[in-house]
Order: C-alpha cells, then structure tokens, then sequence
C-alpha cells in the first residue's frame, strides 16, 4: 500500500485542479458576457444550464464510481473538464454559451462526486478528519484560478488564449501528482431513483450542503460583477474578490481538522453559519470596494467547513454506499453552488444586484439551525 502522504498530494491534486479550472472560468466571467453583450438576466439563464449539467452528472457519476473505483473515474473526468473549459471561451452566442455551459458543469459535478469519494477513502485511512484539506486544495486552486484571470488581463490575453494557457498547465500538473497506486474499494450500486435525492439524515445535510454551496456559487460568478458594477471598482481589481474570499477559505480550511477534532462539526458547522451571516451583511452594505472585499473575506470563512463536514457525514453514512451518498448530497449542495448563480442573476433582474445578494443571508442562519444533523451517525 502506498503512503498515506502520497495518497493525499494526489488527491489534493485533483482538488486544485477541478478549483482551478472553475475559478479561471470565474474570473473571465465579465469579459465573456461583454463579448457577447448579454444582460443580467441572460447570464442568469445560461448558468442554470451549467447548473442543470451538474444535477445531470450526479447520479450518474455516483454509480460509476461505486462500480469501478473513485481513482480511475477522477482522472478520466479531469481530462474531459478540461477540455470542456476551453469550449466556453469559443461561444460564439447565448445557445452555444449555454450547451458548452452544460457540459462544463456536468464534468464540474462529475469530477466533485468522483474525487469526494476517493478523499473519503483517504480519510478513513488517516482515520482522522482530514476532508477539509482536501477542500482547502480546491479553494487554493480556485484563488489561483482566479488570480491567473487578474494576471490574463494585466498581459492582454484574450480568453481563448487565457484557458489555453492556465488548463493546459494545470491538467498536465495535476494528472502528474496523482498517478499513484491505489486501489479504490468497489460496490454494486443499490436500485434506486434516476436522480442522487437523499433521504433519512442525509436530507438535513444535503440542505446544509445546499445553503454553503450556494453562497460559494454566487461568490464565484457574481462577485466580480458586483465589484464592478455596484461598487465601481477596475476589471482588474474586481478579478480579486473571489481570488480573496478563495484564500481564506483555504486559511480555513487547512485549519478545519484541528477545529473539527476540538469542537465537533454541530459547532464547528454552527460558527461557519454566523460568519457567512456577518460577511454577507458587510457585502450587501458596502458602498466601495474595500468593504465588499472584507466582505466577502468574511464569507469565505464561513463557507470554509460547510461542504468538507457535508460530504465527510455524507461519505460514513452507514446505510448507503458512498458514492450513493455522495451524489445525493451533492445533488443538493453542488446544485447550490451552481443554481446560486443563475438565481442571483434572477433576483437582480426583478431588485438590485445589491439585494440579490442578500438572499444569502437567511440562508447563512439555516445552516446554524440545521447543523445538527452533521453528527457523526453510529
């Protein structure tokens, strides 16, 4: 059996990359849709079909890997979601934006529900928590995604030479640290439903998953929007507000094992909810630039732990296999993090992008409120 620490550079690998290639998208957001001219409302509508793509994946990708092994489904869809990035920077209108969007999103969700698994198999061998530093790799990943956009725009890349240029890096990178030895445990999927639905406990935690994950996904494709267009902030610095709400998250969640061991997740998950609150709050209120991104610092400390205790309850429920359980729980909170954009997107077409935003809010307070449920089943 290999090393546990070769074990976990090679997921974490995975993580970044699939953190990666979603902040790059992110952070050329603004630029595709001025390409395009598309309106609040048109943004909205084509995420939801990145969204849909995602719901899509889950249920099938959760019995694939329960068949053949989370470690060979994770690498075979790291080379498809890459490919699929680079088709977004070639969308020559709306509908063709929209059916690349959902193809990205399906290999986005695929990717989630395979490499969560093959990280609760390394978990369990540590036999510790340490599902958050996994999710820390993704944030990481993710801020540097990001930051390769504020980079890309200071050099004058175009987008198709930007995705280009950070996913074929990032692939060739990643797929070189996870080529280890490691034979992933297998299972016949139990009949069910079409669609990953949760049930029993899993339904609390799906909701808790679905309440981080959305404000995760508005974060991503809104945020710097909203630094530009509600605060009045350059391109350039508007590119920093989700690399900023990434790195904290990272902080975080490299923190979240030792935090989790102390506290419990019920608490662990309850201070999570007050942050994201408070960051939320100081993002809706914000007049310049400086406190949204203080804002949204906040919000990536709240968010931090959500989805790591989530998918780690997800992944030892002892009445479903985890693949299974996974995909349910990430049908919920992956969903989230994709169908929060889109429905920011509604919500500022009907109110303000400001007030679209506060829709986080109450969302913030159930997570404190259903944090229960993230106890450890016996």
């Amino acid at each position: 059996m290999i090393g546990l620490v070769a074990a976990w550079r090679a997921v974490a690998a995975m993580f970044i990359l699939n953190g990666a290639l979603f902040g790059i998208w992110a952070s050329r957001i603004p630029a595709v849709r001025d390409r395009l001219d598309l309106s609040h409302e048109a943004l909205g509508y084509g995420l939801l079909f990145m969204a849909a793509g995602a719901v899509c994946s889950f249920p099938i990708t959760g019995r694939l890997t329960d068949r053949f092994g989370a470690v060979a489904i994770t690498r075979i869809i790291a080379v498809l979601y890459t490919l699929s990035l680079i088709l977004l920077a070639v969308a020559g209108g709306f509908w063709a934006l929209a059916a690349f969007l959902f193809v990205f999103g399906a290999f986005h969700g695929s990717m989630d529900v395979a490499m969560n698994a093959w990280a609760a198999e390394v978990e369990q061998a540590y036999d510790k928590p340490v599902m958050s530093s996994f999710h820390a790799m993704w944030s990481l990943g993710a801020g540097l995604g990001a930051l390769s956009g504020y980079a890309a725009v200071q050099m004058g890349l175009t987008v198709v030479q930007h995705f280009l240029l950070a996913g074929g890096i990032v692939v060739g990178l990643a797929l070189a640290l996870s080529w280890v030895r490691w034979v992933s445990r297998k299972s016949e999927a139990k009949k069910g439903a079409a669609f990953a639905l949760p049930s029993g406990a899993l339904v609390f935690v799906g909701f808790i998953a679905l309440c981080g994950a959305l404000g995760e996904g508005a974060v991503a494709d809104w945020s710097a929007i909203f630094l530009r267009d509600v605060t009045g902030a350059a391109e350039s610095v508007a590119a920093l507000g989700y690399a900023i709400f990434s790195v904290t998250m990272v902080l975080f969640r490299l923190a979240g094992g030792i935090v989790i061991s102390r506290f419990g997740p019920v608490a662990t998950a309850r201070f999570g909810g007050l942050c994201a609150a408070l960051g939320v709050f100081a993002v809706v209120s914000a007049g310049e630039a400086g406190l949204a991104l203080a804002g949204f610092a906040v919000m990536g400390m709240g968010y931090a732990v959500i989805m790591p205790l989530a998918f780690s309850r997800a992944a030892n429920d002892p009445h479903v296999p985890p693949g299974q359980a996974i995909a349910s729980v990430a049908t919920l909170g992956y969903g989230g993090l994709l169908i929060g954009p889109p429905l920011i997107g509604f919500l500022a077409k009907l109110m303000t992008l400001r007030l679209a935003f506060a829709v986080l809010l109450p969302l913030a307070v159930l997570i404190i409120v259903l944090a229960s449920a993230l106890k450890r089943a016996d």
